[in-house]
């Protein structure tokens, strides 16, 4: 599957799949945007502010259930038999949710809408990771991740039009919210029939004659497109049957072997969760409320609210892998919990006008959208490989809990009582819940920047099968090396050698000088709600090294048989829109950093002047 070329196939593995974070942005933001119109007079539901904030909670309490239920499930029947029911209970919730006549009714739907959502966490992040080759992983992952506030923005135009008493009926624009969300769900589903059961899973669960079906499948397809024999597989691995950890083997990994660790993610996990729930959800009665803002209004406010969210992780993202993890993510936390504080203050002194609170909020969440997905991106680096994905599921799911059930429900019966003080004392209460998680990456936080995952938590499996680090390097050479002449052991061993100092070289490129403080997106862009995601391994790292190893020497090959050619030409002749989005535009800026093509133009290339059998 690694070896693939970029294709059709993939495309509509990240529509249907990736689209899910797309629909949960809308959902979250229309329903934040939505909520002042479900408690006015002839909305057709009798609601209160207090009810939406347990809405909300209720909401989240469901997605927290749903991560560690269905995290457990997809391990065990599979990544497409879940993420196939997972979204069917998202759309039938959603849609009954519209013909909500009672908080009982509304509480009932929104809690399983939640389990929905939840679910679709682990089962869509496994099968995605299965599905996507190794050199695109990275990049397929960010910006599907950072697809959770394009869906917000969309979110609060579509609410736009629903909340126009001109267009619809006060009692039925916001009901038609909800229905949008079912009718998006139904449309990935028919997309999603197409995408195949991982053969990963299937191969690791002894179903070795159907996972080769649909390899055998998508080759035929792949080589169809691209009209080119693939390239043979690698070296074989041998496997072992994999059983489901449960959550106490997990819970007691955590504490036992890492609770240091464990502190620190659950401090992460509970500060973003409870000022992230409890202002996303409340901001619209909030908005209404306190500043006098028409419910069709609102969701301007919520877009503003988004474009900060979105800007934080794009920008200060590469800050995380070059200044590094331990200054990023306390900085981020400690900046945005004193800018909540500041919100308090002012609040508190009747001193904010509608400008300026919108200001100050989409400020704070532009640092707090980082350090909320940095929360994602350190528990998923920190622990073992075994108990990576439901280690997230599990600290997603208590640290939610804790912080993003009370934090709703608390600021929904603080509006309701109509007292700014108690408003000021929710957000004191998130800026605290923040600077904690601050003082904990502080004291606990780990410099995971640029390290192997098998660095910083040694696989469980390794431990107890080899337990000297030496010898499995060892076995794993030996693998590699096995049927090769010793021309091929040769070139290997150099191969490895160029790929190292390339590494080591991008590295130092992307650390130096004030380039290290260049915006854009870096490991740490994930979507606030995200469960159940994982880092990219180190094995994978190591394949998508050699798969740009071998693009750059594609390139430079290419250069000096055509001599001086045109940006698109080079592009036809090595193949690289098989590469994969983006991939031939990073390997021609590398090879032309290293010097092994050089640029005579915007749009010229040729072969370098140096020697290249030097």
């Amino acid at each position: 599957m690694d070896r693939l070329p970029w294709s059709r196939f993939h495309w509509r593995i990240v529509i249907g799949l990736g689209a899910v974070w797309i629909l949960d942005g809308l959902e979250v933001t229309i329903v934040g945007a939505i909520a002042s119109r479900m408690t006015e007079r002839g909305s057709g539901i009798d609601l209160t502010a207090a009810d939406i904030g347990t809405a909300a909670a209720i909401y989240v309490a469901g997605a927290c259930l749903g991560a560690l239920i269905f995290g457990q499930l997809t391990d065990r029947y599979g990544r497409k038999k879940l993420f196939m029911i997972t979204l069917m209970i998202y759309v039938i919730a959603t849609v009954l949710t519209a013909l909500a006549f009672a908080p009982w009714y509304l509480f009932l739907f929104r809690f399983l809408t939640g389990m929905g959502i939840g679910g679709e966490y682990a089962a869509i992040n496994s099968a995605i990771d299965e599905l996507i080759p190794a050199r695109n992983r990275g990049q397929v992952d960010l910006a599907i991740n950072g697809s959770y506030w394009l869906g917000s923005a969309i979110g609060s135009v579509v609410a736009l039009a629903l909340l126009s008493t001109a267009l619809f009926p006060m009692h039925v624009g916001w009901r038609l919210a909800f229905g949008i969300g079912g009718v998006l769900g139904v449309a990935i589903m028919l997309v999603r029939r197409n995408v195949p059961e991982s053969p990963r899973w299937l191969f690791i669960h002894g179903r070795e004659e159907e996972a080769e079906r649909i390899v055998d499948q998508i080759e035929a397809e792949v080589r169809q497109e691209t009209g080119k024999e693939l390239a043979p597989p690698g070296a074989s691995i041998t496997i072992r049957q994999r059983d489901v950890i449960p959550f106490r083997e997990i819970a007691r990994v955590a504490m036992q072997r890492y609770p240091r660790r464990a502190i620190l993610g659950l401090a992460l996990f509970i500060g973003q969760a409870f000022l992230y729930n409890a202002v996303t959800f409340d901001l619209g009665t909030i908005l209404s409320g306190f500043f006098g803002v028409a419910s069709g209004a609102v969701p301007y406010f919520m877009a503003i609210f988004a474009l900060g969210n979105f800007l934080g992780p794009l920008l200060l993202g590469r800050l995380f892998d070059t200044v590094g993890r331990i200054p990023m993510i306390s900085g981020t936390y400690f900046v945005s919990a004193g800018l909540t504080a500041l919100i308090a203050v002012l609040f508190m002194n009747g001193s904010l006008t509608t400008a300026s609170f919108m200001t100050l909020v989409a400020l704070t969440f532009f640092f707090a959208s980082a350090g909320a997905s940095s929360a994602y991106l350190t528990v998923s680096e920190v622990f073992p490989m075994e108990t990576r994905a439901l280690a997230i599921s599990l600290f997603f799911a208590v640290g939610t809990a804790i912080g993003g059930i009370t934090g709703p429900a608390l600021f929904g019966q603080f509006i309701h009582s109509g007292n700014p003080s108690l408003v000021a004392l929710g957000f004191f209460i998130g800026a605290a819940a923040m600077a904690l998680g601050g003082v904990a990456e502080l004291a606990f936080g780990v410099r995971a920047e640029q390290q192997s995952l098998e660095n910083i938590a040694m696989p469980l499996t390794a431990e107890e099968a080899e337990a000297d680090p030496a010898q499995q390097a060892v076995l794993v050479r030996a693998g590699r090396e096995a049927g090769l002449s010793e021309e091929g052991r040769r070139q290997l061993h150099e191969r490895d050698e160029r790929i190292q100092l390339r590494s080591a070289r991008r590295r130092d490129w992307e650390r130096s000088g004030l380039r290290r403080f260049r915006p854009g997106p870096g490991n740490s862009f994930y979507s606030p709600g995200m469960a159940a995601t994982t880092g990219t391994t180190s094995r994978y790292a190591a394949m998508a090294d050699r798969d740009r190893d071998q693009e750059i020497e594609d390139l430079a090959r290419a250069a000096d048989q055509q001599g001086p050619v045109s940006r698109d030409k080079l592009e036809q002749v090595v193949g690289g829109r098989w590469w994969g989005p983006g991939r031939f535009g990073a390997a021609l800026r590398e090879a032309v950093r290293e010097g092994v093509i050089k640029r005579f133009s915007d749009d010229k290339y040729g072969p370098a002047d140096d020697n290249r059998s030097s």
